[in-house]
């Protein structure tokens, strides 16, 4: 399948950095360049957005959305393992993408975002925290919510 964005196929990336989805993670590594283009295109046009990823892993989703015109990607890894490669897009993307190396759950998702520009979540969420997620995102401690979608 052609890359969407010059960079090598997600599968030698992970080949390269030697990883594997890990299930205590709840991990699942999106390869399908078509399934996580419509994810991203379910979002609706990304041009002047800013995005919050959870779990990006090797950044499969996180490419198709900074290559559909994200004005930004705030991509939240736990899994220091993935760093590399996301590293590899930032430099592919310069400014687009910012990497926080930590727990979603313990994010504050309010704070990641401070320029008042339009905020969209796109996740292949981890299956071991997905409930509590949304759970979060839908009874914020201030209404409305920082995120339009």
């Amino acid at each position: 399948m052609a890359a969407i964005d010059g960079l090598p196929p997600l599968r030698d990336v992970i080949q390269r950095h030697g990883l594997d989805a890990r299930k205590a993670l709840g991990q699942n590594f999106l390869l399908d360049l078509n399934l996580t283009q419509k994810i991203a295109r379910t979002a609706g046009s990304l041009e002047g957005i800013t995005v919050i990823e959870v779990g990006p892993g090797p950044g499969g989703l996180t490419r198709a959305i900074l290559a559909l015109g994200a004005k930004k990607v705030i991509a939240i890894e736990r899994d220091a393992r993935c760093l590399p490669a996301l590293a590899e897009i930032a430099a592919h993307y310069p400014g687009r993408l910012e990497v926080i190396e930590g727990d979603a759950l313990k994010t504050p998702f309010e704070t990641l975002v401070t320029d008042g520009s339009p905020v969209r979540i796109i996740a292949n969420l981890p299956y071991n925290v997905g409930t509590q997620l949304l759970v979060n995102w839908l009874l914020p401690e201030t209404w409305p919510p920082s995120t339009s979608r």
